[in-house]
């Protein structure tokens, strides 16, 4: 099994009638340095200035990125030759990570390499910590960016630290 973080940045908030603009996903293994970006076309007319402005492109520029069936293909072709066993995904926010990613997987090549189920990460934390308030984010190394391939970093980064500081049984490649 292979985990793979993944951060994505939207111009609103649900796919389809917003666009996922672009998405990081990082390797969960000591060296986090297998890593994937994508940049992707607007799939709308809509979107929320306040959100497009938190990926820190502007709209024109969001026009000119690259087909999201492409970048979905690249990206499942990136998860095979990169996991070893079934993929898992895992995020920080996995509620809002998720539906992008899978939506996106479902609309323009008709699968999910990562199946029906992901692992958000802070739920983690606060069951080793037996605290559901706990706090994790001063743990991360990287700096979030809102670059997602940093802010993934940033949460393996995490998530390494919970199997090797807190005992996390966790297998990673």
């Amino acid at each position: 099994m292979s985990y793979i973080m993944v951060d994505t940045e939207s111009d609103g908030p649900i796919p389809g009638d917003f666009s996922m603009i672009c998405f990081g996903a990082v390797l969960v293994n000591e060296s986090l340095d297998t890593t994937f970006y994508g940049k992707l076309k607007p799939v709308s007319e809509k979107f929320d200035p306040d959100a497009l402005a938190i990926s820190g492109f502007s709209r024109e520029e969001t026009t000119n990125f690259e087909d999201p069936k492409e970048v979905m293909r690249s990206f499942e072709e990136w998860i095979k030759t990169h996991s070893k066993g079934r993929p898992v995904f895992i995020s920080d926010n996995n509620g809002f990570d998720w539906m992008f990613i899978c939506w996106y997987f479902h609309h323009f090549i008709g699968r999910n390499p990562f199946g029906y189920s992901s692992r958000r990460l802070s739920d983690l934390y606060c069951g080793l910590e037996k605290d559901t308030f706990a706090q994790w984010k001063h743990l991360r190394s990287t700096e979030h960016t809102h670059n997602p391939v940093d802010d993934a970093r940033g949460n393996a980064e995490v998530l390494l630290h919970m199997k090797k500081e807190m005992g996390l049984k966790i297998v990673l490649q």
